[in-house]
Formats: C-alpha cells, structure tokens, sequence
C-alpha cells in the first residue's frame, strides 16, 4: 500500500506540474512565435538629417580597474531625430504631446504593413497616396481601429549608405536640397486623420514627409492629430500585411521633440 501511494503521489505530482505549465503558456502571448527587431544600431554609422550632428560615443573607461576587475562605461551623444527614432507630435504642432506625455497604449498594438517598394524602388520621390493604402484595404480589410500603420518603400535595405538612403552623402544646410527618398503624401494623411484611427505611423525613410518636402504637411496633420511617427524603422521587409504586434518605446525625454526608439515587432505562430 505504501508503495501504491508513493506512485499515484508521483503521478499526481506530474499531473500538477504538466497542467501549471499549460496554463502558464496559454496565458502568455508572447509563448509561441518569433520577436523580429525593426530597430537599426546606433553607431558612427547611423544616419541622420544633413544638419544633424552624427551620433558620437565616447569611452569613460574600459579596462581592468586598479582593483583587478573589468569595467566599461560610456557617454553618448545623439540629436533626437536620427537612426530608428520616434517623432512626438509636438514636433510639428504647437501644444501636442512630447515625448513623455504619449501614452504607451499609442506605441503599441497590431501592425500594418504597406508594401509600396516596387513603385518607390523605381522612383525616389514616390509619395505614399490615399489610392496606396486603399490598394492594401481592397486586398487585406479595413485598417482597423487601433492598428500602428508601417510604410514599406524598399529603402532600408540602403541603410547606411547615405547616398543610397538619403539621397546624397553631402552634409550641411545646402546638402537638404538634395534629399531624395521616398514619404507619405499630404492628401493620404489628411484621409487617414479623417478616416481611419491609427495609433501611430512608421516607415523605412528618414521622413514621414518625403525628401524634397519643403513644407512638412504630413508631419503637420499628422501631429496635430496627436499620431506619432516612427522614422528609420528596419527590417520591415519581415513582416506579414498583418498579423504582427509592435512594441515601440523611446527614451522618455521630458518635453522631447522625438527621441531614439527601440522598436520591436512579435509574430505569433499560427
């Protein structure tokens, strides 16, 4: 009897064990599929704005102490526009929200991904139009409420060349006009703050605005609509139409214009 005991107590145990795990992974959305990092490196590599200054990172010390271990530490300096970045509405409309004020609920939710790369491949100044992202609801559905729209053009696979990327590899104030990539057109954002409630707007340029915008319209109603955009975002070439979740948060600048973000996108198994 003892011994029968000891085995209905083990199969019992396993039993206990087996069903704690079950619903420990049925609980958890993150239990089954593949995180992909739609985020680029910062480095002395990374892009930014031709008046931008670059990215700098500055030993502290790196070595082995006096006391005889090993430490590294680092400074960095970095304009918040630039490589994967976050542009907050306050950007491009007086009284929205900055950087810290944008609620986390706005940085995450499901992706949409419009595929546009075969006409901006073939034409810098492509503009993503209303007829672009209607083209994508005639094939997948409505945007839905709540969706975090992502802009494929093609141009990450350019990333870090600027001359590719940008458009020129010249720096400076007269280098702007020479700016060259693709953007979303101001009538396809002003559709989408009238017609559609997307959380936030990415892309794989360095402008929601196109390169030879002057005005900045997009960013403008876009902003003022308190939607925030997501500028150098990598890897998109990645992920489905739809299906993925992103998880997008920058560093948290008190009264930030943008910041750099670190940007992630999950693909559940199905």
């Amino acid at each position: 009897m003892p011994a029968m005991n000891s085995r209905l107590l083990t199969l019992l145990l396993a039993s206990v064990q087996a069903g704690a795990s079950w619903i420990q992974a049925s609980s958890d959305p993150f239990a089954s599929g593949r995180w992909i990092d739609l985020t680029h490196d910062f480095s002395s590599e990374t892009l930014y704005w031709p008046t931008s200054d670059p990215f700098r990172l500055e030993t502290v010390f790196e070595g082995v102490t006096d006391s005889g271990f090993y430490y590294s530490a680092y400074k960095f300096c970095a304009a918040e526009h630039g490589g994967t970045h976050l542009d907050a509405p306050v950007h491009f409309a007086r009284g929205r929200m900055p950087v810290d004020e944008i609620p986390v609920e706005r940085l995450t939710g499901p992706a949409v991904v419009v595929d546009v790369s075969g006409k901006a491949l073939a034409n810098r100044d492509h503009q993503v139009s209303a007829g672009d992202l209607a083209s994508w609801e005639d094939s997948h559905g409505r945007i839905p409420d709540g969706a975090i729209l992502l802009l494929r053009t093609g141009y990450g696979r350019h990333w870090p060349d600027p001359a590719a990327y940008l458009g020129t590899a010249r720096r400076g104030p007269e280098a702007v006009a020479e700016l060259h990539f693709p953007g979303l057109h101001p009538d396809a954002a002003r559709w989408l703050v009238a017609n559609r409630s997307i959380k936030a707007i990415g892309l794989d340029t360095p402008s929601i605005d196109y390169g030879q915008s002057k005005l900045f319209e997009s960013h403008q109603m876009l902003f003022a609509a308190n939607i925030p955009a997501f500028e150098n975002v990598a890897n998109l070439e990645q992920l489905p139409a739809k299906g993925a979740r992103v998880i997008a948060l920058p560093m948290k600048i008190k009264g930030g214009s943008g910041a750099p973000l670190r940007i992630v996108a999950f693909l559940a198994e199905d």
